[in-house]
């Protein structure tokens, strides 16, 4: 069995000042999907995260369109996945000569794009015939059901009028 390799194009963006848990939330978002549907999708995004991620991929796309000769509208995600970068550790004062530490943290955003395998159409064919269905004599509605003597509704209690 022969395997057709398919061409993966990817675009790295490295130390983009964010924390790598915020930046995943956005990215699961657009895993699997084609490339003008994961555009749409970050631009409705409402997280700054999406900026970012916006970058990467249209990086990955004229990636595509310049190295590969892909067309960009044809690609679908095929990966996107963030990793941890370095931590900036900075200090900051506090009362009675004390320091807090503040980090900073950073993450490697990675988005891999192929190209969408297309199935060729088949050739559209004579439509088979429906099976006649044999006939059925038309049944009575509750036919089949154990007839139940129909209830009457509970009678009215006439008002007595008391007469003194």
């Amino acid at each position: 069995m022969a395997t057709v390799e398919r061409q993966e194009v990817k675009a790295v963006a490295k130390w983009v000042r964010m924390s790598p848990r915020k930046a995943r939330l956005v990215v699961e978002h657009i895993r699997g999907r084609s490339v003008p549907e994961a555009r749409t999708v970050l631009a409705f995004t409402q997280r700054a995260a999406a900026r970012e991620i916006e970058k990467v991929l249209s990086s990955a796309v004229a990636n595509a369109e310049a190295n590969h000769n892909l067309v960009g509208d044809d690609l679908v995600v095929s990966a996107a996945y963030v990793d941890e970068g370095p931590v900036m550790k900075r200090w900051r004062a506090r009362a009675r000569g004390r320091a807090a530490r503040i980090q900073k943290p950073t993450c490697h955003i990675t988005v891999k794009l192929v190209e969408v395998e297309r199935a060729p159409e088949p050739a559209p064919s004579a439509p088979e015939p429906e099976p006649q269905a044999e006939e059925k004599p038309e049944r009575k509605p509750g036919a089949g059901k154990a007839a139940a003597p129909k209830r009457k509704a509970p009678a009215k209690k006439k008002e007595e009028e008391a007469t003194t």
